[in-house]
């Protein structure tokens, strides 16, 4: 018998019960999809009115859409991440920071953003805060330390995630991305330092992966959550 919580369709099958399960929906990665592909999971979902996050989603590949669906999408091309539908309530008090080391660190702040409001999660931005000037994290330590969750986000020798972890109680998780020159090129020199951090209990993602970051983020919340009963 065909398990009902899967949806078949040519070169796609649906996980319907992904979020009863661990409390995620699944998202669709646009990035390596022909634009035929990613129209014809769009249309899936529109027909069947379903909320859908996809990722990694170019502006040629956006543009490449019908009128219909570019108009029915909320895009960010900064994230490069697509949102068919609305938004469920943010909670009013944000318990998840999103610090970055530097400008440069947008995109993938960006797209952990997005990928919380998605899901309802509310989130306080701490941007520029690299520790080539400490003072300006040392000024949002207090807020920082009220948080449940603190993602961090930087390039070059990474070490932000280490110093804001020796500052707060709360969930530390490290996105490293691929900003800087030279062997800090591509971000493989972050991603290391993060893994080699001498802070304790810090959580690494892969380079620029602030939607893995996000769902990180949102497995704590739910384990973190009352449960019923």
């Amino acid at each position: 018998m065909p398990d009902k919580r899967l949806d078949s369709h040519p070169n796609v099958t649906f996980d319907r019960a992904r979020e009863a399960r661990i409390g995620l929906e699944e998202a669709v990665l646009a990035e390596p999809k022909t634009p035929e592909q990613i129209a014809a999971i769009i249309d899936d979902a529109m027909l069947e009115d379903r909320r859908l996050l996809l990722t990694r989603m170019s502006v040629s590949q956006f543009r490449a859409l019908p009128d219909r669906q570019r108009s029915a999408l909320d895009y960010c091309a900064l994230s490069r991440s697509a949102i068919l539908g609305d938004l469920p309530p943010q909670a009013a008090t944000p318990h998840v920071a999103l610090v970055s080391a530097g400008t440069s660190d947008a995109a993938a702040v960006a797209e952990a953003r997005r990928v919380l409001a998605y899901s309802g999660l509310a989130a306080t931005e701490v941007p520029d805060v690299g520790v080539a000037g400490l003072w300006r994290l040392l000024e949002r330590a207090p807020l920082l330390r009220d948080m449940q969750v603190v993602i961090v986000f930087a390039g070059m020798d990474a070490a932000l995630p280490s110093v804001v972890a020796g500052l707060v109680p709360g969930l530390v998780i490290a996105v490293p991305t691929s900003v800087g020159y030279g062997v800090a090129t591509g971000g493989r020199v972050a991603l290391d330092a993060a893994l080699a951090s001498c802070a304790p209990g810090v959580v690494v993602t892969n380079i620029d992966n602030g939607y893995g970051a996000a769902c990180a983020a949102l497995r704590f919340a739910h384990a973190a959550a009352p449960q019923d009963g």
